[in-house]
């Protein structure tokens, strides 16, 4: 009839399967798309901080303790850079998570949800009421000494936990909440590296700082310039983790710092990619020798390696390091951090007294109080003021329960508290359970809220 739109013709020509490729590939392929979901990185978080519980509380803690405190490092001549194993994880395999974090936000702030001034005011002032009333809160039960320092801890949002929580709701969650969790729980994370750039830095060496700042001027020249190879960038970004690790600034900054010099833009535009694509594969058509093998065919494989730089070409480097280097950092640094750093003697004979005591409270109350009050309290503000507006599918109440599920801090409220107490062993102890413990009501007091407040008939539509 006319006006049918004729059906692409089925591909043509042999598909060559190994004797167990296609039993495996049965199992691959699921597993792929369960390492893709965020809430399997969640599950996986908890794993490891459930494991690193038991190591700290078994026959095993001694050993547990002394493997990260093991020494080791780089020694070239009289040069040498030695770190704890601890330190390793903290201060070099963290850089990647950073860097991870950086590459979202330069997204988010130039496509993404964060692109749309409309749309941005809501996450932005929700970040930054999740912000300010949980460091008040946490200040106001420690107003002074050393333990004040904590203020920072019940700033961040843990977005791998917080995001695999509200996955789990299914369609109870609308698409849109996600993405304002997500927009969040970023802008949440510049807000935690500008106040450990700011606050958590004792001294400063200005000889290092100084290199540091040229190797910075470096990675922004190769943007400049067009350099798109992704080697350039690592070999430079990891003098500026040097750099920064001799400065006093946290050395993890360096992370974020290289990821904003990464280019954003495709070489490619879509029709150029389109045409370039089509004249490729038609010499490659035309190489075509019946009978004879591609490893054979040297024009074959010039085209097939033709298309693969053309398709690198399409993709803005930003965007293929993100994709790249997002399935490791969530499914080996982050859980190698929780199994690191979540490892919490707990004594039952003092329970009492640990849970009283006001650095534990205050980044307790500052994650669950706090976040809650300031998200909701900032998000009503703005919606009343009409300057933002909801995102679609999405009632204020649900808001109210996002604004639960950010209480969950785990990843960078650990990471602040080591930098606030790192040298203080008690005050870590107490500040790392508070943590636990308010991640753990958090999450399991969001999804509740979260699950009644759904619009059922949604739900069962999606």
């Amino acid at each position: 009839m006319a006006g049918e739109e004729t059906p692409d013709p089925k591909p043509t020509g042999t598909i060559h399967h190994a004797r167990w490729e296609k039993p495996f590939g049965k199992i691959l392929s699921p597993f792929e798309e369960f390492l893709h979901r965020q809430t399997s990185a969640g599950l996986l978080l908890m794993a490891m901080a459930v494991l690193a519980l038991a190591l700290a509380n078994s026959p095993l803690a001694e050993q547990y303790s002394d493997v990260l405190g093991t020494y080791m490092g780089i020694v070239v001549g009289d040069w040498k850079l030695k770190m704890s194993l601890l330190h390793w994880v903290n201060d070099a395999l963290m850089v990647m998570f950073f860097f991870v974090v950086g590459l979202e936000l330069k997204r988010e702030f130039l496509v993404g949800e964060l692109a749309n001034p409309r749309n941005a005011v809501l996450p932005i002032a929700a970040a930054i009421g999740g912000m300010l009333v949980p460091a008040l809160i946490y200040f106001a039960i420690n107003p002074g000494g050393d333990a004040a320092l904590g203020w920072g801890i019940p700033m961040a949002t843990d977005i791998a936990f917080a995001i695999g929580a509200m996955a789990l709701l299914g369609a109870r969650a609308p698409k849109a909440l996600v993405t304002f969790l997500v927009a969040l729980a970023i802008v949440d994370d510049l807000g935690a590296v500008l106040v450990i750039a700011i606050f958590y830095t004792e001294s400063i060496a200005f000889g290092p700082l100084a290199a540091a700042a040229g190797l910075f001027a470096v990675l922004v020249g190769f943007n400049l310039a067009g350099i798109r190879k992704p080697a350039p960038y690592f070999i430079v970004a990891i003098l500026l983790w040097y750099a920064f690790l001799q400065s006093g600034v946290h050395s993890t900054l360096a992370g974020v710092l290289a990821a904003m010099t990464i280019p954003a833009k495709p070489k490619y535009d879509p029709e150029r990619f389109s045409a370039r694509v089509r004249e490729i594969i038609g010499r490659f058509d035309r190489a075509h020798q019946p009978g004879k093998s591609i490893m054979t065919n040297i024009a074959m494989r010039t085209e097939v390696q033709a298309l693969e730089n053309t398709v690198h070409r399409v993709e803005a480097p930003l965007q293929r390091l993100e994709h790249t280097w997002h399935v490791p950092v969530a499914f080996i640094i982050i859980p190698v951090f929780a199994l690191a750093n979540a490892g919490i003697p707990v004594e039952l004979g003092s329970l009492s007294a640990t849970f009283s005591d006001p650095v534990l409270l205050g980044v307790f109350f500052g994650l669950i109080l706090g976040k809650f009050i300031g998200i909701t309290g900032a998000s009503w503000l703005v919606l009343k003021l009409g300057i933002a507006v909801l995102p679609k599918d999405t009632r204020f109440t649900q808001i109210a329960g996002a604004s639960l599920l950010a209480g969950i801090g785990f990843t960078m409220s650990i990471f602040v508290a080591q930098l606030a107490f790192g040298d203080q062993a008690d005050m870590l102890l107490k500040a790392k359970t508070g943590i636990l413990a308010a991640s753990f009501l958090a999450g399991i007091t969001g999804y509740i809220w979260l699950y009644l407040a759904a619009d059922t008939k949604s739900a069962k539509s999606g």
